[in-house]
């Protein structure tokens, strides 16, 4: 099980002692300066940062928490994020336990669902400090690039609940700084978070959350079904129930350890322009009228950290995130589509724009099959521009490879599905906003009963003698020193890691 943190505190503590954390105590300025320096830091694989002096706020500022794959593993309680996902696919195991002791066993694997009904708490430590004149001003808030419209929370939990049926929904969406008192609120058209503005009408409670444990955090960024919320995931996630405090000012509950909590309500009828924001994409997502959110009281912890990530061209920080985001909802993709076998959304495509999945074929047409699945499955996949599909035996986590195999098995008359849909609010390359041209690519392959009426070539392996013998004798060629003098955009691009790996692949009959 999780060992679950219950404050972005905790976890602090936790990358401090993993040595995991690098505190910058020189002064430092939320305009730009903390960005190029957590930009140059993600991108080298380094460490998180606490930035204790900043030009003119009291309150430190804390980046790159989930950075790398070690620290976001480390956020959920694991070892890794195959780990995670194996947790998630253990209590998702239907099958009927035979003996007693297979039936205990199953009992207990169930018992993390008590830890999805968050539990209410009469005191948290966000309401340490309660202002009831709130100041933004007072706060932080990066501005990471030159053109954007002006300083934005990025790591901000905007909570919201259905008027209706009073289920809650934890989001996170952009929130520009314009004055004192008020706010963008960048909730997209597929946002649950809009979905709850448009029941309630011109004026919705929301309470923003900065700085919460990092199970939380991630949850916001999760592709979640309406049924299931955030809150609840996040207990899910962190093997622990996430405590819940009454706002002090509108009818909604907020994390009880959270570092700082925003109350007030967004107007619909306040629409402002929100942006340009440097993003996720590489290029400035620009202006566009947004609704805005009007900050009545601002409580926080007495050691407040100011949590903020920065967006950007990637790798950045959000990778870890969308990279978790894959390896746990693997198995609740496979529940639904049986036939996958792996799932990679490489972080160079945004995760929404490329997603190259593997198939265990047994059908004509099971690839296309697979491609419409994916997307009509609404938040998880609806908005992916494009669907690589291969073999089971391609290894999807290695690009090269893959790219190498879609290219040498393409036929593009027959293979390639084009399907108009919805895209994502940032998307810059669809001709229309929110609705664009989908691509799907069927790279599996192919015989007769697919209409190809060739012979499919046999692909080129050694034989496994032959290789257990050069394996044998490879310090007698002398290559080991010779590879041990070549850099790594050597030996045809291939580099030490890809000799490491090929002498690592198991022989093939």
């Amino acid at each position: 099980m999780a060992m679950p943190f219950d404050s972005l505190a905790a976890f602090v503590d936790a990358l401090r002692r993993a040595g995991e954390l690098h505190t910058i105590d020189a002064q430092v300025d939320p305009y730009l300066e903390i960005s190029e320096i957590t930009d140059r830091t993600v991108k080298a694989g380094g460490p998180a940062l606490l930035f204790t002096n900043v030009r003119g706020s009291r309150f430190p500022v804390l980046t790159n928490q989930f950075g790398t794959q070690r620290r976001m593993a480390l956020a959920l309680g694991a070892q890794s994020l195959d780990e995670v996902a194996n947790r998630i696919r253990a209590l998702l195991d239907l099958k009927i336990p035979g003996s007693l002791g297979e039936r205990l066993l199953k009992l207990a694997s169930l018992a993390p669902l008590a830890n999805l009904i968050p539990k209410t708490v009469s005191h948290g430590s966000c309401q340490d400090v309660v202002i009831d004149e709130p100041n933004l001003r007072d706060l932080p808030v990066l501005t990471t690039w030159p053109l954007d419209g002006g300083p934005f929370m990025t790591l901000p939990l905007v909570i919201t609940k259905d008027p209706q049926s009073g289920a809650f929904n934890v989001g996170m969406y952009r929130i520009q700084i314009y004055d004192e008192r008020t706010t963008g609120m960048h909730w997209q058209r597929h946002k649950q978070g809009r979905a709850h503005a448009a029941k309630w009408g011109d004026r919705i409670p929301v309470a923003i959350a900065i700085g919460s444990d990092p199970a939380l955090t991630y949850a916001a960024t999760a592709p979640l079904p309406p049924a299931l919320d955030e809150f609840a995931f996040a207990g899910l996630l962190r093997g622990k129930s996430v405590k819940l405090v009454q706002c002090k000012t509108i009818d909604l509950k907020v994390p009880a350890e959270a570092d700082f909590v925003l109350e007030g309500y967004v107007d619909n009828t306040d629409l402002r322009a929100e942006g340009p924001f440097g993003d996720h994409t590489g290029v400035y997502s620009l202006a566009d009228l947004y609704p805005t959110f009007h900050v009545q009281c601002i409580t926080h912890r007495k050691d407040a950290i100011y949590a903020a990530t920065v967006v950007g061209k990637p790798p950045m920080e959000d990778a870890w995130l969308g990279k978790a985001t894959e390896r746990i909802f693997l198995p609740l993709l496979q529940m639904v589509v049986p036939e996958i076998v792996d799932m990679n959304l490489p972080v160079e495509g945004g995760f929404h724009n490329l997603a190259i999945i593997s198939i265990k074929k047994s059908y004509p047409g099971q690839a296309k099959k697979v491609m419409n699945a994916l997307w009509g499955l609404g938040h998880m996949m609806m908005l992916t521009r494009m669907l690589v599909i291969v073999d089971a035996d391609i290894d999807v986590q290695d690009v090269r490879s893959v790219a190498w195999f879609v290219l040498n098995n393409l036929d593009a008359a027959h293979d390639v599905v084009m399907m108009p849909g919805p895209v994502d609010d940032l998307d810059h390359g669809s001709y229309t906003p929110a609705v664009g041209m989908k691509i799907g690519i069927d790279a599996t392959r192919k015989d007769a009963a697919e209409g190809y009426t060739r012979e499919w070539p046999p692909d080129m392996v050694m034989d496994a003698q032959t290789r257990a013998l050069v394996d044998k004798r490879w310090k007698e060629y002398g290559l080991d020193r010779a590879f041990a003098h070549a850099k790594s955009d050597e030996w045809s691009g291939q580099g030490l890691r890809a000799l490491e790996r090929l002498l690592k692949t198991p022989p093939q009959e």
